[in-house]
């Protein structure tokens, strides 16, 4: 999908899964079972993608340190209107998230969410994100992400498991479930999200 061309002519419909009660509850309580891990402060997040900012500002609220990522100005200028709106601490950056370390977004990230990111890419650029969160990563981080199928469809290309393990090599990835997202009707037919959650740990 061209994310560019999509927030340029106002058509942004995954902001939605904000209010779609399961899909905002069962990611805040993947995110809450990473917390149960370790002892607040909770240390650095990593939301890829971050677009308008909603899920990198939920994490701030739960004490997590924050930076976002994206390489749309428009999102990212939603999101910093968003960050002020709801008066908490998220850093942003412009960058390639299929070049995490050239981004300047620093290392030490225990927890890197992506909601709708990894599943659009190429092969070659799930890759070389897969690699890029390897540099980033704590060893004992957690990746939270959210996948369509593969399969042939407009826009989103989608991703298998196999797809997943090929981009993340040293992670064990678990399927979690149906995060229970479905889009606008018209598009719920047209793109058969079939959306999951997946969770993956440092082997």
């Amino acid at each position: 999908m061209n994310y560019k061309l999509a927030y340029a002519v106002g058509f942004h419909p995954w902001e939605d899964a904000e209010s779609c009660v399961p899909f905002s509850t069962g990611l805040l309580d993947l995110v809450e079972q990473e917390e149960h891990r370790v002892r607040a402060p909770f240390g650095r997040a990593l939301d890829i993608g971050t677009g308008a900012g909603i899920w990198g500002i939920a994490l701030a609220k739960r004490g997590w340190e924050v930076t976002g990522i994206d390489n749309v100005d428009k999102a990212l200028r939603r999101a910093r209107d968003r960050i002020a709106a709801k008066g908490v601490h998220m850093e942003l950056v412009h960058g390639d998230v299929t070049a995490l370390p050239d981004a300047a977004i620093g290392t030490g990230y225990r927890l890197i969410v992506d909601t709708g990111t990894f599943h659009d890419f190429t092969p070659e650029q799930r890759s070389a994100m897969g690699r890029g969160v390897d540099a980033v990563a704590t060893d004992d981080a957690t990746i939270i992400l959210t996948v369509w199928p593969d399969r042939r469809r407009p826009l989103i290309r989608g991703v298998d498991l196999d797809g997943i393990e090929a981009a993340f090599p040293g992670w064990h990835v678990e399927n979690v479930g149906s995060t229970g997202y479905t889009p606008p009707k018209v598009l719920d037919l047209v793109l058969r999200p079939n959306e999951h959650f997946f969770r993956l740990r440092r082997r």
